[in-house]
């Protein structure tokens, strides 16, 4: 898999010669690989750098690029040099958004030619996921959705926040993962109002709620999801909190639809949790677009305007945060298209009882 024809493609709209892709996930994107190297793609040639820890593999999955091994006498810079001066580059594309000062500076003094931040080439096609991509987050999604369901056999009063962690990583691992999206979070009690909370040393007790949020990635793209749950019967306004956060991510998800801007489908969800009296413990966005990373762009938030492109992966995961009490998040991942959206994430959302 990889999109340089894509990229390709957009070299006009940006108005430069190539584009020079150096970060890992822009990488990825680009030849569906990733070697700690660097991508030069024009609208006739791609060529691809890359040194001997990643040569061997990178010749046996890298299609449609010249593939050439960097070394201590050929680095990568001065192979990219090289690259620009017998492609006749005079203005030449760069990832403005992971391309440190440092590395600017080195590279503006080394080529012969133009650096133009064009960040929002790959960003615009990153944002719309085509099938091949969708597949793999799909895939990605059935290992977390049945780590889920393995996990509630599982748990139960006197684990620590800690192991449960653990246990999702390994779950997730044992079922064809190739690693985390993310560090799981796991928090009870009142630690659930912590939205980024660490997992700790705190074990799990009756009349706790338990936020999980967790993903991992397949192919190369993620997963994320979150749900809360119950370890033994719940109090009224634990139950009240939870309906209105189900009730809220429901809202957002019909606002949900390719066309809409992120901050409508965001108001949709805020609404219900502000009606219901909670609207100053709502305080991050709806959703974030997921893909080779685990958040990328355009957003469901309270300030993105960008309209939601066919295709864009995004997650749905309002909550309620009550200080000193306990947290609520319920998290699906939309895919959006001209109708609504399709939901990837298959695990049950009602208020489960352990």
């Amino acid at each position: 898999m990889n999109h340089l024809k894509q990229i390709a493609a957009k070299l006009d709209e940006y108005g430069i010669d190539a584009m020079l892709v150096t970060s890992e996930p822009g990488e990825y994107y680009a030849i569906g690989f990733h070697g700690e190297g660097a991508v030069v793609v024009t609208r006739e040639e791609c060529r691809y750098f890359t040194d001997s820890r990643y040569i061997e593999s990178a010749e046996k999955r890298v299609s449609g690029a010249a593939i050439t091994m960097t070394t201590a006498s050929a680095a990568q810079k001065p192979l990219v040099v090289k690259a620009v001066e017998e492609l006749g580059i005079e203005k030449l594309g760069f990832e403005d958004g992971y391309m440190t000062v440092a590395e600017y500076n080195s590279y503006a003094e080394a080529l012969p030619c133009t650096l133009v931040p064009a960040q929002k080439l790959v960003n615009s096609l990153r944002a719309s996921k085509d099938q091949e991509e969708i597949a793999l987050m799909q895939k990605a999604q059935e290992i977390t959705d049945q780590t889920f369901e393995a996990i509630l056999k599982l748990i139960q009063p006197g684990m620590t926040e800690r192991e449960i962690a653990a246990r999702l990583q390994y779950e997730m691992l044992c079922r064809g993962a190739d690693k985390m999206s993310f560090d799981p979070i796991v928090v009870s009690g009142p630690n659930g109002s912590l939205p980024h909370g660490i997992p700790g040393d705190r074990k799990i007790q009756q009349g706790d709620f338990l936020t999980m949020d967790f993903g991992c990635k397949y192919g190369g793209y993620c997963s994320d999801m979150t749900r809360t749950i119950a370890i033994g019967a719940p109090t009224e306004e634990m139950r009240k909190v939870y309906d209105t956060v189900l009730k809220a991510q429901l809202a957002g998800i019909a606002a949900a639809r390719a066309g809409v801007p992120g901050v409508e489908i965001h108001n949709a969800a805020a609404k219900v949790i502000e009606e219901a009296g909670y609207g100053a413990y709502f305080g991050h966005g709806f959703g974030h677009s997921v893909g080779i990373e685990i958040h990328e762009s355009p957003n469901a938030n309270s300030r993105d305007t960008t309209p939601m492109p066919v295709g864009a992966a995004v997650s749905a995961e309002p909550g309620i945060y009550l200080p000193g009490k306990f947290g609520v998040r319920i998290e699906d991942v939309l895919v959006y298209t001209e109708e609504g959206s399709v939901n990837l994430t298959k695990s049950p959302k009602e208020l489960i009882v352990l």
